[in-house]
């Protein structure tokens, strides 16, 4: 029985990852890593060389360790977004994307530095991880959510009153409709 109240719609679920890649939120997160790279580059190149010079042996074998953990994720991190803007662009197939997403390894990089030695380490450095580490947790949880399969679209669901008014017409059969037919509300 077809309820001529009962629209259909015959589109699919929308896919987060291709809608996202596609919109203002992608756009910023790209640009916000992007600038984190840069700047961490500068840093270590610069400020940070003079920062590290005078540090006793044992914070500066953590410098140089938090440095290069600080490097691998930015790579990690510069390398999804980059392949996610590919796609977005016409650059890659999905399909392409794919297999350039599974060469990045997003994974945890954990500190070995004591908390003694993190925290004698130059601040804007504690600072640098602190960041990056927020901006990986949030792809790390973004990819998470694109790589869930997508769902089948549920399916129509029957209008529950037209369903019971044809049980009822099939138990007592149409001549007696009128009986179950409610009756129109008086005006107020």
């Amino acid at each position: 029985m077809r309820d001529p109240d009962v629209i259909t719609l015959r589109t699919g679920p929308v896919r987060f990852g291709h809608s996202f890649v596609h919109s203002e939120a992608f756009t910023a997160l790209f640009q916000e890593g992007m600038e984190l790279v840069e700047e961490t580059a500068a840093y270590l190149d610069g400020p940070g060389r003079e920062e590290s010079r005078p540090l006793p042996r044992a914070v500066t074998i953590a410098y140089a360790s938090e440095s290069m953990r600080l490097t691998t994720r930015l790579m990690q991190i510069a390398s999804w977004l980059l392949v996610q803007r590919a796609v977005a662009e016409g650059e890659m197939t999905e399909a392409q994307g794919q297999a350039e997403k599974s060469r990045v390894r997003l994974a945890s990089h954990e500190t070995t530095a004591t908390i003694a030695e993190f925290e004698a380490l130059p601040s804007r450095l504690r600072h640098l991880i602190g960041l990056t580490a927020r901006l990986h947790a949030r792809i790390l949880h973004l990819e998470q959510i694109m790589a869930e399969p997508e769902e089948a679209p549920p399916a129509a669901l029957a209008n529950p009153v037209a369903t019971q008014h044809g049980l009822l017409e099939r138990a007592f059969g149409a001549r007696d409709r009128a009986a179950f037919t409610p009756e129109p509300a008086a005006p107020r």
